[in-house]
């Protein structure tokens, strides 16, 4: 018989071995060092086997209860493993089941942001073909051909996170004893490398006020335009600015506080509102300050304006895929306030770029703050210049100063 001591002890081998309980309760450690519980029996002549969970999420008294559960419906003549799926089909074990058990389980600790893109992906992309059937009966062909199917729509980073997700809640079905693998396994290397770039921006300040003129002449959604307009000042996520609440805005102190759950680092964050941030705030605060949201949904004032809206108007502005994103406003003020000589801890701080190295990581909100509030302006009215007309600043002894052709 097996003790938790021993089952601690057992090292990964080159190939997946199993140390036996008795009474056909085995334990398998695999080369990568997962250890998972099976039952192995014998029903109407035929060699069977079932899987228990994994180790340590079913400890070894749990697994002993579930095998002598199963050995009492065997000499009852109930087949275990047929009972075991009629319990899957009572409870609804579909893959799309799972996935949102899983997504409850987890999402707890997850941005706002991160947590609509996840269950985003799935719905469009994963559930309408896998969603209804059982988790256990699905392969990695029928995992593939989804994804082939999100490639074939140029979508292939779209397609790496799927796997991913579909891995995730994969391993949460066998750990949770509904499948008996994980079939993303077998997917490693299907699809092509990614190669990683940067989004999108203009860097030049030429650009930079021309995108700014063609905002100003947006003819679409006013919501819309107001969350462009607002966004070169602010330079936040795009996920950031579209879930922006009235109840953050600070009047008084001219700041935006974002809290924890929205922001990508899971900490607050401040940002300064120079005198323009403020005045298109209270330019589209009649359209929106009824309900919760700065930039509400067409569809819903109770919900943020879609991720795909803002995207979506620089393409009607014009601005082709790969020329433009709303993200790549944090690289064009990067790269200006940077060529500008301000200093680098106030930009990387305001750009929320914190260090991921022990206590440096757990940065004051409220740091730089001071420096920050009179940077920010200064942004602020050298992008006015900007959409205006040609300028440039220049650093004389310590001061910025603008200079008009």
């Amino acid at each position: 018989m097996l003790s938790s001591t021993a089952i601690k002890a057992a090292k990964p081998k080159t190939k997946a071995y199993k140390l036996a309980d008795g009474r056909g309760l085995v334990l398998i450690v695999s080369p990568s060092g997962g250890k998972w519980w099976r039952f192995r029996f014998r029903f109407d002549g035929q060699e069977k086997s079932l899987s228990l969970g994994t180790y340590p999420d079913v400890s070894l008294k749990q697994a002993r209860q579930k095998r002598d559960e199963m050995r009492s419906a065997r000499a009852s003549g109930i087949d275990p493993a047929a009972r075991r799926r009629a319990e899957r089909y009572a409870r609804g074990d579909t893959f799309e089941a799972v996935a949102r058990e899983w997504f409850v389980s987890f999402s707890r600790s997850w941005a706002e942001t991160h947590t609509e893109k996840i269950m985003r992906r799935l719905e469009l992309y994963i559930f309408p073909w896998m969603g209804a059937r059982p988790i256990a009966k699905l392969s990695a062909v029928d995992v593939l051909t989804c994804l082939r199917r999100i490639q074939a729509g140029g979508k292939l980073e779209t397609a790496k996170r799927a796997l991913q997700n579909c891995s995730r809640i994969f391993r949460y079905a066998v750990a949770t004893g509904r499948a008996e693998r994980n079939p993303t396994l077998d997917l490693q290397g299907a699809l092509p490398p990614h190669r990683e770039g940067h989004l999108a921006a203009i860097t030049t300040p030429k650009e930079v006020g021309q995108l700014l003129r063609a905002i100003d002449v947006y003819s679409g959604s006013n919501v819309v335009r107001f969350a462009l307009k607002l966004a070169p000042y602010v330079f936040v996520r795009p996920g950031e600015l579209r879930q922006c609440e009235w109840a953050e805005i600070d009047w008084d102190n001219r700041e935006w506080h974002i809290p924890e759950r929205k922001m990508k680092a899971r900490q607050k964050h401040i940002v300064p509102l120079s005198r323009q941030a403020l005045a298109i705030l209270m330019e589209v605060h009649p359209l929106s300050g009824r309900g919760p949201f700065v930039f509400p949904s067409v569809r819903s004032a109770q919900r943020p304006l879609s991720n795909v809206a803002l995207l979506a108007a620089l393409r009607r502005m014009g601005y082709e895929q790969g020329t433009v994103t709303v993200h790549g406003f944090r690289s064009t003020a990067s790269t200006l306030f940077n060529e500008m000589g301000q200093n680098r801890d106030w930009i990387e701080r305001q750009l929320t770029h914190g260090e991921r190295d022990g206590v440096r990581a757990c940065y004051n909100y409220a740091d730089y703050l001071p420096q920050r509030k009179i940077m920010m302006q200064l942004w602020a009215d050298y992008i006015d210049q900007l959409r205006r007309s040609r300028v440039t600043l220049v650093l004389s002894g310590e001061q910025l100063v603008l200079e008009m052709p």
